[in-house]
């Protein structure tokens, strides 16, 4: 079972006499494999289930996964190396699960441990510290600088608000002209405040029939 970009035709050069079969590919996805000598080449979350459980999962491409700008990205990376091993034999059967990662990393860690509550209590401290969801409730304002000018000039945030910004905003397909980010933070208490406030701007600029549109979000998994 290996995430990588490889073609089944290079693992067959390279594994000699093992059957190579593929998963998640153009040829759809297979819900199972037959038991006996064989090489599954599967994309993550495409795993078949082998008769007898795999021998051994191999788990690469490690940076792709965890070095993703997202708040989750190493949850759903654990998530998704848990899922993948637990299709492998136990240990007592001589299976085994090989990840290509730092082994440092705190969500090698809780793979090796098999211990995700481990890494969701280090991941909320860790939050709790930067001031991130869910700790806090944040919402997101892009839009071109006139159309964030005119939308915070309506705004009335909750005292305990920080607006943090602007930051240049990642190109999105479509999109044309120079456009920019802010931040909007608040205490959990406060996160009902903060929606009502971001609502009530956004209806009147709707009623106005403002040409330049402002793209809220709420609590947005990529903070950078």
């Amino acid at each position: 079972m290996i995430g990588e970009s490889r073609t089944a035709e290079e693992l067959a050069r390279a594994f000699p006499g093992a059957a190579v079969r593929t998963s998640g590919s153009t040829s759809g996805v297979l819900a199972t494999v037959p038991g006996g000598a064989s090489l599954v080449v599967s994309t993550p979350g495409a795993e078949p289930v082998a008769e007898g459980g795999y021998g051994a999962a191999l788990l690469l491409d490690s940076w792709a996964l965890l070095g993703r700008a997202d708040l989750r990205a190493g949850e759903e990376t654990l998530r998704r190396w848990m899922n993948a091993a637990a299709l492998v034999r136990p240990a007592s059967a001589g299976g085994h699960v090989v990840v290509a990662a730092d082994a440092g990393h705190p969500v090698v860690q809780a793979l090796v441990r098999w211990d995700p509550a481990w890494l969701a209590a280090r991941e909320l401290a860790d939050r709790r510290e930067l001031g991130f969801p869910p700790v806090t409730r944040m919402a997101s304002l892009s839009g071109s600088p006139a159309a964030l000018t005119d939308f915070l000039e309506a705004l009335r945030l909750p005292a305990d608000a920080d607006l943090l910004g602007p930051v240049p905003e990642r190109p999105r397909p479509g999109q044309e002209g120079e456009r920019e980010r802010y931040l909007v933070r608040v205490p959990r208490a406060s996160g009902a405040a903060l929606a009502h406030a971001l609502t009530g701007v956004q209806g009147v600029r709707s009623a106005k029939k403002v040409p330049e549109h402002v793209r809220v979000q709420l609590d947005p998994l990529d903070l950078v």
